[in-house]
């Protein structure tokens, strides 16, 4: 007997998502107000093309301010959520070896905030590079998380069952900006 194919609704398309993400920018925007010198920080991998798309974003609301842009490798889940690394691992490429953050306000960016793991890695990370602040931007926060952090600017906020994966397919990994519900079939 054939396992049946999950369900796969789409929850948002890319015309939600562009809308989401505009209002994004503006919320992490008004935090970043007054702030020169901004590192906005992509966890690979879906948080980096979203922070590319921030980016853009962000130049237009804060045209004085420099904003740099670098991604970070971290990785304990497999897109399924199965768990690929009892410890989160975070691989420092060679360019970020001697990075000096101090004085700088960073934003981290990553897809989903689950149970955390990635952007409390990344924000250790990143604050023993000497950054001044860390912001925690997700697309999706699903309200679960088992560490001490959350999202300071969270695109959406979805609720969903324990069992159900949230998938952000994000260009260019995947051809079109949205958001999907996998869950198993009944």
């Amino acid at each position: 007997m054939d396992t049946p194919e999950p369900l796969r609704p789409i929850l948002y398309d890319t015309a939600a998502l562009q809308l989401v993400l505009d209002n994004m920018a503006v919320q992490l925007a008004a935090r970043l107000l007054g702030q020169e010198r901004i590192t906005l920080v992509g966890i690979r991998r879906c948080g980096a093309p979203l922070a590319d798309r921030l980016h853009v974003r962000l130049r237009q609301q804060l045209p004085l301010a420099h904003i740099e842009r670098l991604d970070l490798a971290i990785k304990r889940y497999a897109d399924d959520l199965t768990l690929l690394h009892p410890q989160t691992q975070l691989t420092e490429q060679a360019e970020h070896a001697r990075i000096d953050l101090a004085g700088r306000a960073t934003v981290v960016v990553d897809d989903v905030l689950y149970f955390g793991f990635s952007l409390m890695k990344a924000a250790q990370y990143l604050l023993s590079k000497g950054a001044r602040t860390v912001h925690t931007v997700v697309l999706v926060d699903r309200r679960c998380a088992t560490l001490p952090i959350r999202a300071d600017v969270a695109g959406l906020v979805l609720q969903v069952a324990p069992g159900q994966v949230v998938e952000c397919h994000v260009p260019p990994f995947e051809p079109t900006l949205q958001i999907m519900l996998v869950a198993s079939a009944p």
